[in-house]
């Protein structure tokens, strides 16, 4: 597994392959991006993992200072994976002009509800993050997670405005036994907070099931929302929305997706539920 760190290296490996596959990450591996690896193999061509903490779509310095950096151990992890490359930018590398006032890609109105709504500039910060992988990398495939569904959007629509000629790809949300979406933020739950973080997808499914039956969209979020807030969480939105546009329904659709997204003590949880 070759780890690469300049863009000479970079051009290099890549002016070797005809096709490869990018699998953006920051780094702080688990089983949920060993799904996405796993889905990259599959495309029968090299396989590059991008680790980069990115600046510009961290709102809060604090969160962006915490984020757990464990380089050495996320290479091995990625060699045991059958990975071909790392590529590991500096920030100088992929923001030559600098993050204060660099150059950022707002995509639209997609990006602004939500979790853009609740993070003011995180959309715009990982569209230009992505958007700068893209054109130095060169991918053909590029693999994402589904649940961080929003943002999947998000870059469909830059790849989509941009023509950026990427075909993108995306693997289902990877969960733990007890149905918790797999994260990096998990390791800061406490005790208690794990045994009750399994509830918000208990709530998203039973949700789901009852969208599906035609109850009224209302009462099914206000009364999942109750649920979630009597068994501690803090919730900043449970939503249900067209899968393609975002937009919020509150009329039966034939391809939705409920959103959520919910506070225990200091961690923050994303879900969400097709429909």
């Amino acid at each position: 597994m070759q780890i690469l760190t300049s863009r000479s290296q970079l051009k290099a490996w890549r002016d070797e392959h005809r096709q490869i596959v990018l699998v953006p990450t920051m780094g702080n591996l688990h089983a949920g991006h060993a799904a996405l690896i796993e889905h990259a193999k599959s495309k029968q061509c090299p396989v590059v993992v991008s680790i980069f903490v990115n600046p510009t779509q961290f709102d809060d310095p604090d969160d962006l200072a915490r984020y757990p950096r464990t380089f050495d151990q996320d290479c091995d992890y990625l060699r045991s994976l059958g990975v071909d490359a790392v590529f590991a930018p500096d920030t100088d590398l992929l923001y030559p002009e600098g993050t204060e006032d660099s150059l950022r890609i707002d995509v639209g109105s997609i990006a602004h509800r939500f979790e853009g709504a609740i993070r003011p500039g995180h959309f715009s910060g990982v569209a230009s993050v992505v958007a700068r992988l893209f054109l130095l990398v060169k991918p053909d495939y590029a693999v994402f997670g589904e649940k961080d569904y929003q943002q999947c959007r998000v870059i469909e629509r830059l790849v989509q405005a941009l023509s950026l000629p990427v075909a993108l790809e995306y693997v289902e949300t990877v969960r733990e036994k007890s149905g918790l979406a797999l994260s990096s933020r998990n390791r800061f739950l406490s005790t208690k907070a794990r045994n009750t973080a399994p509830v918000l997808y208990q709530i998203l499914k039973r949700a789901a099931a009852q969208l599906r039956q035609q109850q009224p969209v209302e009462a099914v979020l206000a009364e999942s929302q109750q649920r979630l807030e009597q068994v501690g969480f803090d919730v900043d939105y449970f939503t249900y929305v067209d899968a393609d546009t975002l937009e919020p329904s509150h009329l039966p659709l034939a391809h939705g997706r409920i959103l959520a997204a919910a506070r225990l003590g200091s961690v923050r949880l994303l879900d969400n539920h097709p429909v």
